[in-house]
Parts: C-alpha cells; structure tokens; sequence
C-alpha cells in the first residue's frame, strides 16, 4: 500500500505546513517520465518514514503548478516547514531524490 498522499487545492498547504520535510512529486498521468518516476516516488515514500511524500496531478491542480511555477514534469519540490527549498526537474535516478532530501535534513 503506498503511503503516498495525493494533494488538491484545497488539502496542499494543510499537508504541507504541518510536516516539516514534505516531498511533493508535480506529475500527469500523460507524462512518459512521470510514469517512469513514479515507482521511485513511492519506494522514497515506503523507506522514508521521516517525511511526508506526496503527488499533486499538474492537469487537476493546474493552480497548484502555476502557483509554483512548474513548467516541466517531472518536477519533485522539497518544502521545509511549508516552503519550497529545494527542486529536481525531470526522472532522475532515486540517489538524486535522497541526496536532496539528506541535503536538506538538520
């Protein structure tokens, strides 16, 4: 069961500011490397207890992806205590993903 948590409008900046690590993964479900992406995101989400890992579907929270400027997916943003600290843009190896993750730990 994945323990990811797929986010809307209207949930996002609940989630968001009540964990103090929340990686949030900006997909759609056309995406070629999004799809690619999405396993990795739910292994980070299963062996990553310590943060909460979350989705948001660019093309039915199309405000959310304006609101922080997402023009590529896939675009996972790091936020720390409800604030975008860190990105990655496009399906890179899940090493990429814990590097940003341990980075931005402390």
């Amino acid at each position: 069961m994945s323990k990811v948590v797929h986010l809307t409008n209207s949930d996002f900046e609940k989630v968001v500011s009540e964990n103090s690590v929340c990686l949030v993964d900006f997909w759609a479900p056309w995406c070629g490397p999004c799809k690619m992406l999405g396993p990795v995101i739910d292994e980070i989400a299963e062996e990553r207890l310590d943060i909460k890992v979350c989705k948001v579907n660019i093309d039915e929270q199309s405000e959310l992806a304006m609101k922080f400027r997402v023009m590529t997916i896939p675009t996972v943003v790091l936020f720390k205590n409800g604030n975008p600290e860190d990105k990655i843009v496009g399906a890179l190896p899940k090493q990429e993903f814990l590097d940003m993750i341990e980075r931005n730990m402390d």
